[in-house]
């Protein structure tokens, strides 16, 4: 096919002539969508349409819809959701099965709009010391929770049609500063890291995408993971994840240089795709000039990404609201 190895956002809630050109020229591989995209279910299911007719194909489009402060379908669009990690603890043993559900819910009203791909699983293990702006988005702070609320997560917005994206890879829970500002640097041990963060992404290393980490594991390397050779090698082998790779936001302040230039570190260092998520022309044509077309590797694993889009069956949302409302009261088994 020939994807370029980019996923792009855009500036607006239509799609300028000048986009429409340029997505048809890039060819990325897919979309990503954000707030200022998003204004009526009519609006958003008409970009969605461009933005794929912009390519010529069923190209994902990608939105974090993690619930909490990192959501960008509110009301009345979609439904509001505590942050992750206090969902979590307010179900206790029925956790598993309540984001079972919640994601579910979050499929449908996602493909609902047109969009079919959600950043989410995010595996990070909380710490008393995680950085405020990851912390209430995690699911625990072990790796048995993470793990089981983890899979429940892909399990529900897979069969809701929806991809999901394994997230921050290789960890990012030890993180004390902001990736979005800082370049986070995690000094702990790499055994530790091996046998606890690391751990909960293989445990779900048959997801079909994944979006790297920004982050410094000194115990490996001196370079952010996302530019790091070896710490791809090391989320391919010990890991055994052998989904789509894609940045996080190539154009967060974590990383030091041009957008060129780090489009080109983070392919060469072994990922599949370019992540530019606040729509500036200008610096997207920057970063498709710098990625150019996906390898034949990267082709590969995107075919099997894409493969793996499921037509789900129809749900009533209310009555998934229902079941979590029943084991939030106690009154049904959550195993």
């Amino acid at each position: 096919m020939g994807y370029g190895a980019t996923i792009f956002g855009c500036e607006s809630t239509k799609l300028s002539a000048s986009e429409i050109s340029f997505f048809k020229e890039a060819d990325p591989f897919g979309f990503i969508v954000f707030d200022r995209n998003l204004e009526t279910s009519e609006q958003i299911q008409a970009l969605c349409d461009s933005l794929r007719d912009a390519v010529g194909r069923d190209a994902p489009i990608l939105i974090d819809q993690e619930g909490g402060r990192v959501q960008r379908l509110r009301p009345p669009l979609a439904t509001q959701w505590l942050p992750p990690l206090d969902d979590v603890v307010q179900f206790g043993a029925n956790a598993p099965r309540a984001m079972y559900l919640r994601y579910r819910i979050i499929a449908a009203e996602l493909m609902a709009l047109g969009i079919d791909a959600n950043c989410a699983p995010m595996v990070d293990i909380a710490t008393d010391e995680t950085h405020e702006f990851l912390k209430n988005r995690c699911y625990g702070n072990n790796l048995q929770t993470v793990v089981k609320v983890g899979q429940a997560v892909a399990g529900g917005l897979l069969d809701g049609g929806v991809l999901p994206i394994l997230k921050h890879i290789p960890g990012h829970g030890r993180a004390v500063t902001d990736s979005h500002l800082d370049l986070p640097v995690v000094e702990t041990n790499g055994e530790v890291l091996r046998q606890n963060d690391f751990a909960a992404f293989a445990a779900l290393n048959d997801i079909p995408m994944g979006m790297t980490a920004h982050i410094t594991y000194t115990a490996f390397d001196d370079r952010p993971a996302t530019l790091s050779p070896k710490m791809m090698g090391l989320i391919r082998e010990d890991m055994g994840f052998d989904g789509l790779v894609m940045t996080d936001d190539i154009s967060m302040k974590a990383l030091t240089g041009t957008l060129s230039e780090l489009s080109r570190l983070s392919l060469d260092a072994g990922c599949d795709v370019i992540l530019h998520c606040n729509g500036t022309l200008s610096e997207m044509e920057d970063v498709a000039n710098a990625a150019g077309a996906m390898s034949e590797q990267a082709e590969r694993r995107a075919e099997a990404t894409l493969a793996c889009r499921r037509t789900p069956d129809p749900v009533d949302i209310s009555h998934l609201q229902a079941q979590r409302e029943a084991l939030l009261n106690g009154t049904v088994n959550g195993a």
